[in-house]
């Protein structure tokens, strides 16, 4: 017996050291750079929705992130398609919904790059009537953004655009209305959003609560939340006087998103119910592994405290890739943890969640 207690710190030291060498190789530039080839490769392959749609707005995200790290003309080309040949670099039809507006994104970037009117010309015209309009209700007065998703989708394409164009008066009007939204939505308390006014106002049923009786709040759409803060940062000056208000928020959502990984380094698709969901959520998971990578690399977070954190997801975002390229582990569109999914199971959002994050992790320069 003694023996056995005097080897066993050897066996522990030898399963750690066995551990981390079959991680290491998720961290070296060469196979991020693979990966997110292969990921965007198959991705493109398997179109699902129309290229201007919500869901390709996160998707090309992605994939511009994907572009900039490997340099691959393929996918340069792929976005340059896309806008010239597929979307004719138009939003949504719908002014109002900050969906449509969030494919945008890219033609901003893409403009940069390309510096042609006509790829933004579409996208200023919207907004012009989105900061000149109040949402179409019957006769009743609400806010722009009352889903937290929306989050994601229309405040980076505002202050893209705004910065772009060095005009203020973008990032703004979209100050108002995100505030809107916080206001509505964010729970002090948690630190978390409800995912739309449906989880905030009681209603009689136990509809709007989990088995085990904590408030709903969904890991994707605090997801978008959080990647799309990122998104803001990333784009806003730092001396803009409401600059403090969205570090904040992000470093408040930050350390509650660390707190709720669960051991696989996943987060379930409900935050504060994982027992309910026992399958990680790799959307969700991908934009909070991204978000947190990316505030290491910022200077936002302190890399001891969330390093260990965003290996975690790293490695384990990794195990959800097929041998063909497929994201898979991705909750279907939805607005609410509720719906099923499995490893076969996949959305374009999903692999642009994936290949934000590997843009961010492969800058950490773990080895």
């Amino acid at each position: 017996m003694k023996r056995i207690l005097l080897l066993l710190p050897t066996l522990c030291l030898l399963l750690h050291l066995s551990a981390q060498t079959s991680g290491e190789k998720y961290f070296s530039p060469e196979y991020i750079k693979s990966i997110m080839v292969k990921t965007t490769d198959w991705q493109l392959k398997h179109p699902k929705y129309a290229q201007n749609d919500w869901t390709n707005g996160a998707f090309y995200a992605g994939v511009f992130a994907a572009w900039k790290t490997t340099g691959a003309p393929s996918i340069y080309n792929a976005m340059m398609a896309m806008g010239d040949d597929s979307t004719h670099w138009l939003p949504g039809k719908r002014w109002y919904h900050a969906d449509d507006i969030a494919i945008s994104q890219t033609y901003i970037d893409l403009y940069r790059i390309e510096k042609k009117r006509e790829m933004i010309q579409p996208t200023i015209d919207t907004l012009k009537e989105l900061m000149s309009k109040s949402y179409p209700t019957r006769g009743i007065e609400v806010v722009k953004w009352w889903w937290c998703d929306a989050l994601f989708m229309a405040p980076p394409t505002l202050v893209k655009m705004g910065v772009t164009l060095n005009d203020m008066e973008y990032l703004k009007q979209n100050d108002v209305y995100y505030k809107e939204c916080y206001n509505l939505l964010y729970n002090k308390t948690e630190h978390l959003f409800a995912r739309d006014l449906n989880y905030v106002i009681k209603n009689d049923g136990n509809d709007r609560y989990e088995a085990n009786g904590k408030l709903i709040f969904w890991s994707r759409g605090n997801g978008w939340v959080l990647g799309g803060l990122v998104r803001i940062l990333s784009e806003l000056p730092k001396k803009y006087p409401e600059r403090p208000f969205y570090v904040q928020l992000y470093k408040e959502m930050s350390a509650r998103i660390m707190s709720l990984q669960q051991p696989d380094g996943l987060w379930r698709a409900s935050l504060l119910d994982p027992e309910s969901y026992p399958g990680g959520e790799v959307s969700g998971s991908g934009f909070f592994c991204y978000a947190l990578a990316w505030g290491i690399n910022n200077g936002l977070l302190d890399k001891k405290i969330y390093l260990p954190t965003v290996e975690k997801a790293w490695i384990a975002l990794n195990g959800c890739v097929n041998e063909e390229g497929r994201v898979g582990w991705v909750q279907p569109v939805g607005a609410d943890p509720r719906k099923n999914f499995s490893a076969d199971s996949w959305e374009v959002y999903g692999t642009g969640a994936f290949l934000l994050a590997g843009s961010e992790v492969i800058k950490l320069g773990v080895k």
